[in-house]
């Protein structure tokens, strides 16, 4: 399967972001209305639940929906306030070197992914990050260095609160530090269970163990993949390799030998690398993020594409996905 990437330069929403939307928002409003409108919050709750846990972020989504036309249905799409349900699979360290560096693997089906990479500037801060759901972010850094990702949690409860991505563009947009992120995380509620992993250009860093049901448990553990503690949903582990990867992982940060560039390159290749495309969670990049000197890399095998905040202009890349022979199916 062909992709193309994109890379947007706009500080604040304006004509690039609408054409983003016009292009992504007719496969937004049907996985939007798949469990149909009534499972929906209304647009006076989804307003009221950003102004209440995010609200510095609420004249963003006002400007967004005004400038996606202002519709009840994309105002409620846009807040992100208990959406429909997603999994997913994803991998992500924080190298504790001598300068921090977060690399992560986003696993998920390429035909529901936005590909695109926005650098702005929405509330004063400069983000490069790459876009979920059109206001959302899957991972990203920022001009103050910090830089932050996301994976599935593995389970399947699913409640009152965000989609996780717009949790990360608030981080974004707002946080400077791994502490004050660590403080958003731990009182904005997710609607599913997601981990997120935060650090900042000082090289501190934690993950945030999120779940609609019990209070985010957040941990100076530099390492997620898609469980939180205990497997809970071992069909879904098993399918991804969770604790294979997290097991992968841990023993190459305690590898004496590794180093920051070569923990990079496992991140294509298995079993952190997946080419599970048909079951909707094989590697659809990986990022590495410096926090540091505010550089992003995007990678692909034998591609590599590097943005900056002193190097950032609009253009494409075309990756293509190579499907694998044979995978565990999973039952969702």
């Amino acid at each position: 399967m062909d992709f193309t990437f994109q890379s947007i330069d706009e500080d604040l929403p304006g004509p690039k972001w609408r054409a983003l939307f016009d292009r992504l928002w007719p496969a937004y409003r049907e996985w939007f209305l798949a469990e149909g409108i009534e499972q929906r919050a209304t647009y006076v709750e989804s307003r009221d639940q950003i102004e209440r846990h995010m609200p510095r972020l609420t004249p963003t989504y006002d400007r967004l929906v005004e400038l996606a036309g202002g519709q009840d249905l994309v105002a409620r799409f846009l807040s992100l306030y208990n959406p429909p349900g997603y999994i997913a699979g994803c991998s992500q360290v924080v190298w504790p070197g001598d300068e921090p560096v977060l690399i992560r693997n986003y696993d998920y089906a390429p035909g529901a992914t936005d590909g695109v990479i926005l650098h702005s500037s929405w509330n004063g801060m400069r983000a490069i990050a790459m876009v979920d759901s059109l206001i959302g972010a899957l991972d990203g850094v920022n001009e103050a260095g910090l830089a932050v990702s996301l994976t599935f949690g593995g389970r399947r409860v699913r409640g009152d609160g965000f989609g996780v991505p717009i949790i990360v563009r608030y981080l974004l947009e707002f946080c400077e530090t791994t502490a004050e992120a660590a403080e958003v995380l731990a009182r904005v509620p997710s609607f599913m269970a997601h981990n997120v992993t935060v650090v900042d250009r000082g090289g501190k860093f934690v993950t945030a163990f999120l779940s609609p049901d019990r209070p985010a448990v957040v941990r100076q553990i530099p390492i997620a993949t898609n469980h939180q503690g205990e497997v809970e949903w071992h069909n879904h582990a098993r399918a991804t390799a969770t604790l294979e990867r997290e097991n992968f992982l841990s023993f190459r940060l305690s590898d004496p030998a590794m180093t920051a560039p070569r923990l990079a390159d496992a991140f294509l290749r298995p079993p952190l690398y997946t080419r599970a495309y048909a079951q909707g969670y094989g590697t659809i990049y990986t990022a590495v993020y410096y926090p540091r000197r505010g550089l992003a890399e995007y990678r692909w095998p034998g591609v590599t594409w590097r943005l900056s905040f002193d190097d950032f202009k609009d253009a494409s890349h075309d990756i293509t996905f190579a499907p694998a022979e044979s995978v565990i199916p999973l039952r969702r």
